[in-house]
């Protein structure tokens, strides 16, 4: 490995590629090798620095991959994820995958392509939020068999301009404390008319959609005379490019498979 991470940015013209793209060229430890969008996008061609809001980095966004590169960042949609994990299997690069919103077969897929090369996936990259979801886990498996139980709410918040809900941070949350739970937990989004008692096996998932919010997540664990509340918050999207870097450092010289934040962080 070089003293240089040879990084590729995927989904480079994007709101998340772009601030990657940003901090990379900040932080020695990358050099910028590629910067990739859909083959349609008509700022192909452009100094991908310069689209990013820094200084010119001499790598114009291209669709086309290079042949050379010891880390892939992907910061894209779900429809676009396919192609960026064939890339970077045929060509053997450690990738990050940090696109949200993905289907239950490409999480398959993603559990097959890193039986080839060692990729990273989590549905958040913030480290804020990983480290909450360490707690999460702690709380619930103390407080499972408390008397009168627990009811556990998830609060996401996110701009208007999100195409998914729940957010699948929130789902995350929600699947980790329903691992902690034990037997048949029922997932409810929402609630809406005469919706009768609580049930005491349910976690509730409320999704809210405001401004320019770059996202937030409030655990509530609600029990007989006392609550407990965790709340997450990101002021602005740095924390998930930062993430995603921390990440890409991370995979160097790790032997396949797929990895998570936990793993990352040194979580699990």
């Amino acid at each position: 490995m070089s003293n240089s991470i040879q990084l590729i940015v995927h989904g480079a013209a994007g709101r998340m590629g772009r601030r990657v793209v940003a901090l990379a060229a900040d932080d020695a430890k990358f050099q910028l090798t590629a910067a990739i969008d859909h083959h349609s996008n008509p700022l192909l061609g452009q100094d991908a620095g310069l689209l990013a809001g820094v200084a010119a980095v001499d790598v114009p966004l291209s669709s086309e991959w290079p042949e050379a590169a010891e880390a892939v960042i992907d910061f894209s949609l779900p429809t676009a994820v396919d192609d960026c994990v064939r890339a970077s299997v045929e060509r053997k690069f450690p990738l990050v995958v940090a696109t949200t919103g993905l289907s239950e077969q490409q999480k398959s897929d993603l559990a097959r392509a890193g039986e080839l090369i060692p990729i990273v996936w989590a549905p958040s990259m913030s480290m804020a939020v990983n480290l909450t979801m360490k707690l999460t886990q702690q709380i619930t498996e103390t407080l499972k068999d408390v008397a009168g139980g627990i009811d556990v709410e998830i609060i996401e918040r996110h701009h208007r301009f999100k195409a998914d809900a729940p957010s699948g941070t929130a789902l995350r949350f929600g699947e980790l404390i329903a691992e902690k739970l034990g037997g048949d937990v029922n997932h409810v989004q929402g609630r809406e008319g005469e919706t009768g008692e609580r049930s005491r096996n349910e976690i509730g998932y409320h999704a809210v959609r405001v401004g320019d919010n770059p996202g937030e997540h409030t655990i509530v664990f609600g029990m007989m005379g006392e609550r407990i509340e965790l709340n997450v918050a990101a002021s602005n999207r740095d924390c998930y490019a930062s993430g995603a870097l921390a990440a890409a450092k991370w995979l160097q010289g790790k032997p396949n498979g797929l990895y998570n934040m936990f793993d990352v962080l040194g979580l699990s």
